[in-house]
């Protein structure tokens, strides 16, 4: 379309005389050629004497295209005349910051002559009511777009059809051999039924049915001539006395049903000249035992068998130049066929590609191609399985995932290849360092911790803040995970390596020990450094003094820091919780007889009062002193537990929901939960104490959970 002649165009004239009464807008029509081409102009003005000399829009359209301009800013765009219900007249008149018109929000057109000229543009249009002329323009635009749809459509089947010729045959029976030993496929089942001291067993290897005796008698020529094996039992393993494999022993009851299962596989083809197609294939394995009515009406064996089948259900082809085309195999329910489209399934039926091991038949393929060099090869070998069509993706976008490969940071390429690319520092550098943003130096440390994105995240920000830390240092930072803001705040008053001794010697253990428990506890205490520093330092106080930067009791100080900060407001909310849910503190006697427990470690009873669950959420920094929780337990919805260490007793370390003798949530600070293996056991356990004591039993029934608690 041309604009530039298009806007040079004089608006149409609009006389006085056709303003009409109670209209809000009043619109004209003409007819141009442009490049030999007719097209229809439609102006509309506001039903106004002094607003008739330029139109707030001009609308342009030819029997292929359609514009909008509006000559105020001078905007050309390509919206409907109705773009998101609101006519593009009312949206001239948003954007120019006027005052909406009070009438009606359509246009009137300005004579006879200006209906006809649209009638007569639009001739193959029909519409019913005349006064909606709006509709003439709607049911163009739709047309146009149904055209362009329809030959997108054409083109991309076009395509299709194109990649599904030129894509080589599936090498099914490869894939099957390959899954049936390799993927632990291979195992075959014995159908059993035991009838006094004989057993009937199936094979599903060979299909066949023996009989044989697992208790032959004591008489000499029954132990000699009877076929003997051991007493078959459900998931026992035995061998077939017909074909002499192995299998797993299966009670013919319970073999109703077919046994299924299914692994998915990628395999990779050439494609073209130097293009690969990945393929995503789901491997079928399939259990049945026949059987027949016998003269009494009971199930008889009659045969097994195994059936394996691969069934394709993606492709992605990658094409040097091109962005990557995944298609997809589909079944249609009504006509009962399958088909390939280029789009994936909507909703909860969406095909979903997931890591999964790679056909070695898909290394050769992507030989002398462009992803010959993309290390996915040794990526598996480390690993096991992979998402291969994310892995070739974000290697198109990414070829430096063959550098880190070889260098044997997984850590790092896994990271990118699920889509996390945020850890890139440099996108265009060449080298490893820089491309991560580190010191060469500590490239070594990176490597022996295999890509590790803890240390990694410790060893950038080393390097972004200009400090030079050893690898035993970067090491225990890794450990407690902090923030570069907790880093710097904290490091403004001291070193690193005292940072490190002060949570060591609160949390009471060292780095590096390996041990779950160990490292939970260094991280907690680090929040709970981390957020006692920030509190002092915004009320004011001086961390550079010893005395601050190092409390006699953290738990104690960081307790004595929430309490300071917003003091005023923290009285209000506890008086106020205090009127509002006074249940609480009246049934705490109660409740504490059913829920408190203690060990060596741990103690665990139900809240005092509301002003207590409003504080243990002030000071592990979650949600639970909320109204909706305090509600809850006021009204005996659900009890708010507050888990503690022995060796601290008025210091929150955890807090749970407890509903009908059940925790629905737990957590600590920050929403996180501390030694979550460890604690999940233990508050699985008390559980198991509240249901005993629900039921009342005691002894040796409620002694089990109690002295494994201990």
């Amino acid at each position: 379309m041309r604009k530039k002649e298009i806007e040079a165009v004089p608006y149409i004239t609009v006389s006085i005389d056709a303003v009409k009464e109670g209209a809000g807008y009043v619109a004209a029509t003409a007819w141009k050629n442009f490049g030999n081409k007719r097209h229809i102009l439609l102006e509309v003005y506001r039903n106004d004497e002094t607003c008739l000399k330029t139109p707030l829009v001009r609308y342009v359209a030819n029997h292929k295209e359609w514009a909008v301009f509006y000559p105020a800013p001078g905007v050309w765009t390509k919206e409907s005349i109705d773009a998101g219900g609101d006519l593009v007249w009312r949206k001239a008149e948003i954007r120019q910051g006027l005052c909406l018109r009070a009438g009606s929000e359509e246009a009137v057109l300005r004579c006879r002559q200006d209906l006809d000229r649209i009638r007569n543009f639009f001739r193959k249009i029909t519409v019913w009511d005349d006064g909606a002329w709006q509709d003439y323009f709607k049911k163009h635009e739709d047309g146009i777009r149904h055209a362009a749809d329809r030959k997108k459509r054409t083109a991309r089947h076009r395509r299709l059809e194109e990649r599904i010729k030129a894509t080589p045959e599936l090498r099914e029976q490869e894939i099957l051999d390959w899954a049936g030993g390799k993927m632990n496929m291979s195992r075959h089942y014995l159908y059993y039924k035991v009838q006094g001291r004989k057993a009937d067993v199936c094979c599903s290897a060979c299909g066949g049915v023996a009989h044989a005796w697992w208790d032959p008698g004591e008489l000499y020529e029954d132990a000699v001539c009877k076929k003997r094996i051991p007493k078959p039992y459900e998931g026992g393993v035995g061998h077939c006395i017909l074909c002499g494999l192995f299998g797993i022993y299966r009670p013919q009851g319970k073999a109703k049903h077919l046994t299924e299962e299914k692994i998915s596989v990628f395999t990779a083809d050439k494609y073209k000249n130097d293009g690969v197609v990945l393929r995503y294939v789901d491997v079928f394995k399939t259990w049945g035992l026949q059987t027949v009515p016998d003269g009494r009406g009971q199930p008889e064996m009659l045969g097994a068998y195994e059936e394996m089948e691969a069934v394709e259900v993606a492709r992605t082809y990658f094409v040097p130049g091109k962005k990557p085309q995944t298609d997809y195999h589909k079944h249609n329910p009504y006509m009962g066929g399958s088909y390939w489209d280029d789009c994936n399934l909507y909703g909860l039926n969406n095909i979903v590609i997931r890591d999964s091991p790679v056909h070695p038949a898909a290394w050769e393929a992507l030989k002398g191609t462009f992803l010959q060099y993309s290390a996915m090869e040794e990526y598996v070998r480390e690993r096991g399985t992979v998402n291969a069509l994310e892995y070739l993706e974000r290697y198109t976008h990414w070829p430096q995932i063959e550098m880190l490969v070889r260098m044997k940071l997984y850590g790092v390429a896994s990271s990118m290849i699920s889509g996390r690319c945020g850890i890139i520092a440099g996108p265009a550098a060449a080298r490893p360092e820089d491309f991560l943003g580190i010191r060469k130096d500590q490239m070594k440390l990176l490597i022996e911790t295999k890509g590790d994105l803890e240390v990694l995240d410790i060893l950038q920000t080393e390097r972004r803040m200009g400090q030079r830390w050893t690898p035993g240092q970067v090491m225990a930072l890794a450990e407690i995970s902090p923030t570069r803001h907790q880093l710097d705040r904290a490091l403004a008053v001291m070193t690193v390596q005292k940072l490190l001794n002060n949570i060591s010697g609160y949390a009471g253990c060292g780095y590096g020990t390996g041990c779950r428990s160990a490292v939970e506890r260094l991280r907690n205490t680090a929040i709970t450094y981390f957020d006692y520093l920030d509190m002092r330092a915004d009320l004011g106080y001086d961390l550079a003094n010893t005395v601050y930067q190092k409390p006699r009791n953290l738990p104690g100080a960081h307790h004595e820091m929430v309490m300071e900060m917003n003091r005023e407001e923290m009285d209000a909310r506890l008086k106020d919780v205090a009127q509002r849910y006074p249940n609480i503190r009246k049934r705490y006697r109660k409740l504490k007889n059913r829920y408190f427990y203690a060990d060596e470690n741990f103690l665990i009873r139900p809240a005092v009062s509301a002003e207590e669950i409003v504080m243990e959420g002030r000071v592990l920094h979650h949600c639970v002193g909320r109204d909706i929780y305090l509600r809850k337990h006021d009204e005996g919805e659900s009890i708010i537990l507050l888990l503690r260490r022995q060796t601290e007793p008025g210091i929150p370390y955890i807090t749970a929901e407890v509903r009908n003798g059940h925790i629905v949530q737990w957590y600590g600070a920050y929403d996180r939960k501390p030694d979550e293996r460890n604690m999940q056991e233990w508050l699985g356990r008390y559980t198991t104490i509240l249901e005993c004591r629900r039921k009342g039993l005691a002894g040796q029934q409620e002694a089990a959970p109690l002295a494994a608690l201990a």
